[in-house]
């Protein structure tokens, strides 16, 4: 499964994975019944997750919602500490994942927006770099997994800073190398193999090091590093949820 599952990422253009891989996964779903973990986002239970990744990591992806490790502890994290199932927001999802959409487009407190350069499943397609919405637009922006893949990280940062109303909040994730005191970057690095080897994934143009944090506040944000998983999640919710143990959370504000 794992082997299969690593080759259809690796070839499959990634925008006709997010339209068609949800019926794949739940066709497998039967295969994985049972009561060893649950998904935090859609409540499902199985044996164990589904592989994911080009490396193939175990117990990853939820069959029936294709919430992934990050992606679940972002759920209990929004629950547990933010007040977004709470108040009247006006929400910037880039990238939206497959997971939250029809969650959130349900929430009758969200006013919420989809964006994305390529992604069939976002509404407003555009450019990162060059938001086009108004200074002050959004209560909320969430853009995970991207910034890795923008050619100037800061400036897009800056972007979702710019939008953000006064008092506003955002979540950026992204892969980080937590061994690496500093983000590592080398434009002159444009084969593909190369650019697995050193940045983890072939369209991948930065490895973020600890460093992260910092480059968010040069976006503009006050960032709380947030260790949510090791200091305020028990040892038997991380492995029931199979969450990232060593995840930081990043809590951008304006």
């Amino acid at each position: 499964m794992k082997e299969i599952i690593s080759w259809v990422l690796r070839h499959v253009p990634r925008k006709y994975l997010q339209l068609v891989s949800h019926f794949g996964a739940r066709a497998l779903s039967i295969l994985y019944l049972g009561k060893g973990v649950k998904c935090s986002v859609c409540g499902s239970e199985f044996r164990k997750f589904l592989p994911y990744g080009r490396s193939g990591r175990d117990n990853a992806l939820c069959p029936h919602c294709l919430s992934l490790e990050r992606h679940r502890l972002m759920y209990l994290y929004l629950q547990r500490k933010t007040n977004f199932f709470k108040d009247n927001l006006k929400l910037l999802h880039v990238a939206p994942e497959y997971c939250f959409i029809d969650r959130f487009e349900r929430m009758k407190n969200l006013d919420y927006i989809t964006a994305d350069i390529e992604s069939p499943l976002a509404k407003v397609k555009m450019d990162i770099h060059q938001i086009p919405f108004p200074d002050n637009t959004f209560d909320v922006t969430f853009c995970n997994h991207v910034m890795e893949h923008v050619d100037d990280d800061i400036k897009a940062m800056s972007e979702l800073y710019r939008v953000l109303k006064p008092g506003g909040w955002a979540i950026i994730q992204s892969p980080q190398d937590l061994s690496k005191a500093t983000t590592y970057e080398d434009a002159s690095i444009t084969d593909p193999k190369e650019r697995e080897k050193h940045f983890w994934q072939d369209d991948h143009l930065r490895l973020f090091g600890r460093d992260y944090g910092k480059r968010l506040e040069k976006g503009g944000f006050k960032v709380t590093e947030d260790r949510f998983v090791m200091d305020q999640l028990t040892p038997e919710e991380v492995k029931l949820f199979a969450l990232p143990a060593n995840e930081i959370i990043y809590f951008c504000q304006k």
